[in-house]
């Protein structure tokens, strides 16, 4: 485009029809990939976790709200313990997402080709894919964000302030979820102040939804403030671990990677036309691109899926100035098309259980996730022979500890049907659950490997006189992943009762 020829524009007008039918195919052929792949690895650690969240329901959680452990709770009440069950949930959120983006086209004034491109460009998102793969937070959190966001545009094409009270439930789900869109909402806000918008925020409709939005909120209030706010102090923690300025270069390179490379012009395309639209809340969602992107920068660098959901509606307004070009001939469709599968068929192993595990080692320092669903049988079963070595007077007066939540959950899934006791954790919530036998005077304790932790040893030896290693952890695949060369230590003579010690061995992280 020269610079005398204008710009495409954006529409505040009537939106045109829905192209339901090829949006739901995209739609759906995301939740049949999701859910065809669903099984080829195993369990993830984070959602062993939620398993064991999910066996002990309550309102809230030191790392998150009780939506996601609930979700989970609903899947073993149905299925039981299966990986399909509780991945069902997470391809449900991605597929939705997939519409969600399509029907933002629409209100942004695209037609048929700018909604199907959307919706395809929402389904190939590396970043959608891989939370699309593993149940938690994440794939709920990105269909908050991106209903949030379809209601904002909306209220700013109709000015039909009503809507606020949509909004706010949506948010209160969010927020019921993972604590992360409501750093949205305020920026939303902020956003839409410093673009004149104020007059669409200072409503008693605005102030309905935003109550709304407490209302969910007040169960993880309550629980958080009965228990000493715990998740201020893991919010402290992960900040110190991810963010600083060491972190930013990764950031920026990783917000790169959240599209897919073919269309990342187009996501920049629809930031530029938000900024340049006239509308305030459209303009407000520039402003909380910028505003989010600087803030999860200095404070979450190392964690750069947090502002994915910005991409959704940052690409379905991309995608509307696309179809304006393509009126008039200056972009093939086709070859855009084309370009998306190929970048996105290269990114599949980075996101997706295509490869056999064996063969998924060069993709841990890109993304950790995949490898860490390998080797939890190995592990459960190292701990079996371990524990029924011990002589049955040692057992009774024995419990098993895990360094984290992953481990824990790995023996309180896959434990119980070799006849392990439930494993106990400091880690996150897990130390809420207590430490098993507070009589204990003799504990089984296993440790990620190198890749996670060093000389986990001496921390130990705080607490017991007799420490030693008397098994290795590996995988058939020979996945260097976080367990691997991980140990479990026979811990003997304590320093002070079990019962003492367990305060002592909380930890955030």
């Amino acid at each position: 485009m020269t610079p005398t020829e204008s710009a495409p524009t954006l529409s505040a007008g009537a939106p045109k029809s829905f192209a339901a039918k090829p949006v739901l195919l995209v739609a759906a052929g995301l939740f049949a990939l999701e859910m065809g792949l669903a099984g080829r690895y195993g369990f993830h650690r984070d959602e062993l976790y939620f398993l064991d969240c999910a066996r002990h329901l309550q309102f809230g959680y030191v790392d998150q709200p009780m939506l996601t452990p609930l979700l989970v709770r609903i899947s073993l009440l149905v299925v039981g313990p299966s990986l399909y069950a509780i991945r069902f949930w997470s391809a449900l959120a991605v597929s939705l997402t997939v519409v969600v983006g399509a029907l933002m086209a629409r209100e942004f004034g695209g037609g048929r080709r700018a909604q199907l491109l959307a919706a395809f460009g929402v389904a190939t998102m590396p970043a959608l894919l891989a939370a699309g793969h593993t149940m938690g937070t994440t794939p709920i959190d990105l269909l908050a964000w991106s209903a949030l966001t379809l209601v904002v545009v909306r209220i700013g094409r109709t000015s039909n302030t009503r809507l606020w009270m949509v909004a706010g439930v949506i948010l209160g789900v969010g927020l019921a979820n993972k604590h992360s869109v409501g750093f949205l909402a305020v920026a939303i806000v902020a956003g839409a102040l410093a673009s004149g918008g104020s007059r669409l925020i200072f409503n008693r409709w605005f102030f309905v939804g935003a109550l709304l939005a407490v209302c969910f909120a007040v169960p993880d209030l309550w629980w958080q403030a009965t228990n000493g706010w715990p998740t201020i102090a893991m919010t402290q923690r992960l900040n110190q671990e991810n963010g600083g300025a060491g972190n930013i270069g990764n950031w920026v390179v990783g917000q790169v990677l959240m599209v897919s490379i073919a269309l990342v012009w187009v996501w920049i395309v629809g930031l530029r036309s938000l900024w340049r639209s006239g509308n305030p809340l459209w303009r407000a969602l520039a402003w909380a691109y910028a505003l989010l992107f600087l803030f999860f920068a200095l404070t979450t660098g190392a964690k750069i899926y947090y502002l994915a959901g910005a991409y959704v509606y940052l690409l379905a307004v991309g995608c509307v100035v696309v179809e304006q070009r393509l009126a008039s001939g200056r972009t093939k469709v086709r070859r855009i098309v084309a370009w998306t599968v190929l970048t996105t068929v290269v990114a599949m192993p980075l996101v997706l259980p295509v490869l056999p595990p064996a063969d998924i080692g060069w993709t841990y320092k890109v993304n950790q996730a995949l490898a860490e669903e390998v080797g939890w049988p190995e592990l459960v079963h190292s701990v079996k022979t371990v524990w029924f070595s011990l002589p049955t007077r040692l057992r009774s007066h024995a419990v098993i500890f895990t360094a984290d939540y992953g481990e824990a959950g790995a023996i309180n899934e896959l434990g119980p049907v070799m006849g392990l006791p439930q494993a106990v954790s400091g880690q996150n919530n897990e130390w809420f659950w207590g430490p098993g036998n507070p009589r204990a005077t003799t504990v089984v304790a296993v440790a990620p490997g190198p890749v996670d932790v060093s000389n986990y040893a001496s921390y130990l030896e705080r607490y017991f006189r007799s420490v030693r290693v008397v098994a290795t952890l590996d995988n058939h695949a020979g996945l260097h992943n976080q367990e691997w060369h991980g140990h479990i230590y026979l811990c003997t003579d304590l320093r002070r009762p079990w019962a003492t010690t367990w305060p002592k061995l909380r930890h955030y992280d």
